[in-house]
């Protein structure tokens, strides 16, 4: 038990251990994070009657524009949950998920795409192909979520969403958008 060459295969399957518990995260199987964040809303600016160098006092919150929707479909995990493109009255645009079911899983990202939707666990190195956009981490595997879209996204290039696994190179879920 005590000879080299036992002493270096324990090592070397302790290595090998510690190294797939941290690249596949199995715990992750029996995670779950829920993110509960509110529909953005910004606050217009009224101008108040008097003086034109006085205060301007902040009106009620606009109601953000939806600009396009989609509905999560499954690929190598289930997912469902809906998608919406909110335009706020600043002008700046947000991604939503809603209502969004995943599985937890190492290094999931959200991520615009060009590539198209494919039905079923087609979810294979697909949308990393073409032209994508990371908007970050996912926030939580579990509920509604918003992720700010960089200024200048086309929409007619960037026409799905994919819940994306960074580290294996894998669609999660993902969803078609079409415009509202």
């Amino acid at each position: 038990m005590s000879s080299p060459v036992v002493i270096g295969a324990l090592a070397v399957a302790l290595v090998a251990l510690g190294f797939g518990l941290y690249w596949f995260q199995p715990w992750k199987l029996w995670t779950n994070a829920t993110v509960s964040e509110s529909v953005p809303r910004t606050v217009a600016v009224t101008p108040t009657t008097g003086p034109t160098d006085g205060p301007t006092a902040p009106a009620e919150p606009a109601a953000p524009r939806t600009v396009a929707t989609g509905t999560l479909i499954s690929h190598e995990h289930s997912t469902s949950g809906t998608v919406r493109v909110l335009e706020l009255d600043d002008g700046s645009r947000v991604l939503r998920l809603e209502g969004l079911e995943t599985s937890d899983g190492p290094d999931l990202k959200v991520w615009l795409s060009d590539a198209p939707v494919r039905e079923g666990k087609a979810g294979w190195h697909v949308f990393d192909d073409g032209a994508y956009v990371s908007l970050g981490d996912l926030k939580g595997n579990k509920g509604d979520q918003n992720y700010r879209l960089p200024d200048g996204i086309d929409l007619n290039t960037y026409r799905s969403v994919s819940i994306w696994c960074d580290r294996f190179d894998v669609s999660f879920g993902a969803a078609a958008l079409k415009e509202a």
